[in-house]
């Protein structure tokens, strides 16, 4: 089958504004003509690629088109001005919120100030969606798979602790993280997609606990939570020396954590830019993970 740029086009900017019209403004052509460009690429698909809601919805069969426009535009920006068409545009990248907060911006600060981002903040464990949905060009995951046209990379491991402020342990665990202790002690979690906290929950307990739970969507926030006392959580050693050493946190359960190792998948596509910005986040990574 022959696949019209313009179509990919039409596709990409429909999914990035959510409607027909909008995608129309964008390109400057008529919603009409976006409809009949998206509409003769489903025909060669043979497939309905986008649902017409409100807003439009990419399809699973239509992920493979969209990743395939974005590919196609960053080569296109690549060819046309170098890397300064591509930093400009700011380069999408897919970074859980724990590794944003401890060890990746150290890493993108270094890089040229020609280079901009567009951070998407994502759990771990589904950020890789984002790659198959074409939406970034790279993204930090704990997915050892390769998403389809993505290369992978170990990074390393971030290691999460049970912790909690002194008075809080004090509290709640007089007698240590007992199974009864857990399930009515408050804990805090990041957001409804974290759980580590569940998971760790599921190691102390055959029973299913489900204590109070404060939900902070922000990893500094979910630190100073557990510092203030607000409930335990699970931190990554990153968060936790400092305030460990200085008597503000005290680890629940010593030598009882939770390893998350992480992966680098980024597009094959070899762009200057995107190929920095990997050497950046491989390099950061070596010196911080374990």
């Amino acid at each position: 089958m022959t696949i019209d740029n313009a179509q990919l086009r039409a596709l990409a900017a429909t999914m990035d504004r959510g409607s027909f019209d909008l995608a129309a403004a964008a390109l400057h052509i008529t919603p009409s003509a976006v409809s009949q460009r998206i509409k003769a690429l489903e025909t060669s698909a043979g497939r309905v690629l986008v649902r017409r809601t409100k807003p439009t919805e990419i399809t699973d069969a239509g992920l493979p088109y969209l990743r395939l426009a974005r590919q196609i535009e960053a080569l296109v920006q690549d060819v046309i001005s170098g890397s300064e068409s591509e930093a400009r545009a700011g380069v999408p990248l897919a970074v859980n919120s724990d590794s944003l907060a401890t060890w990746v911006l150290p890493a993108l600060a270094g890089l040229p100030d020609s280079i901009t981002f567009d951070v998407r903040r994502e759990d771990e464990d589904h950020s890789a969606e984002l790659l198959r949905a074409g939406t970034v060009m790279a993204a930090i995951t704990t997915d050892a798979r390769p998403v389809h046209g993505c290369s992978v990379t170990r990074l390393g491991s971030m290691r999460y602790r049970p912790m909690a402020n002194p008075g809080f342990a004090a509290r709640w665990f007089a007698a240590g993280p007992t199974a009864d202790a857990l399930a009515r002690a408050p804990m805090v979690v990041f957001d409804a997609k974290d759980d580590l906290q569940d998971r760790f929950l599921r190691r102390r307990s055959r029973r299913p606990l489900s204590p109070p739970r404060h939900s902070i969507p922000g990893s500094a926030d979910f630190a100073e939570a557990v510092r203030l006392g607000l409930g335990w959580g699970m931190m990554p050693n990153q968060q936790i020396l400092t305030g460990e050493a200085d008597g503000v946190l005290v680890d629940l359960a010593p030598g009882s954590h939770i390893d998350v190792v992480l992966y680098w998948q980024q597009w094959t596509l070899h762009t200057p830019v995107l190929a920095a910005i990997y050497e950046a986040i491989r390099g950061a990574a070596a010196e911080r993970l374990d």
